[in-house]
């Protein structure tokens, strides 16, 4: 069996290294658009991206440093780090109040945004990779997202263009689903 999404989903793979062309926020418009249709129990939509580019992105390896306890060159390469792509767009879990939907499986909606964009971002023919690491939840990383008190960063998905070399770290090996797919 095969279908064009599962051949694109094959394709997927993170992409350490990215150029600095991106797609622009009109481009970016219908992607979300089409990973808005992940699903979403109770149509809440507890989920918002930010758009991190220029000097967005200067502030949020500063935010990095001053988590941290890293002096000189450490430090250094840390603010950095925002810098690997031109653009980062932050996925944040919104919760919303709800009798029926707990706040796990809003993050859940949000992580499926964040998956579905970056397929979709991917088969544009950008390169993709969602970062995390131990400040997606500090309090600077906070600010500088100007997250409410019911949100919570999930990570950042860097996207950039493909290098011409067009290696991104290789596709996972394939599982044998017969281990991972219970019958009962």
């Amino acid at each position: 069996m095969s279908s064009a999404a599962i051949d694109a989903v094959r394709r997927r793979q993170s992409h350490a290294v990215v150029t600095d062309a991106a797609p622009t926020h009109a481009e970016l418009l219908p992607l979300v658009q089409a990973a808005a249709s992940a699903a979403d129990h109770g149509a809440l939509h507890p989920w918002r991206l930010i758009e991190l580019r220029g000097d967005a992105r200067v502030r949020l390896g500063e935010a990095f440093v001053a988590e941290s306890k890293l002096v000189g060159s450490d430090a250094q390469r840390l603010a950095e780090k925002p810098l690997r792509a031109s653009l980062l767009i932050a996925v944040v879990a919104r919760h919303e109040p709800s009798f029926k939907v707990a706040e796990w499986e809003q993050d859940a909606a949000a992580s499926g945004i964040a998956h579905l964009l970056s397929l979709l971002l991917a088969e544009a023919g950008w390169g993709v990779m969602w970062r995390t690491g131990g400040h997606t939840r500090s309090e600077s990383v906070r600010r500088v997202h100007e997250l409410a008190d019911n949100e919570k960063l999930l990570g950042w998905l860097y996207v950039g263009g493909v290098p011409e070399d067009g290696a991104g770290k290789p596709p996972r090996t394939p599982i044998d689903p017969e281990d991972y797919l219970t019958v009962l």
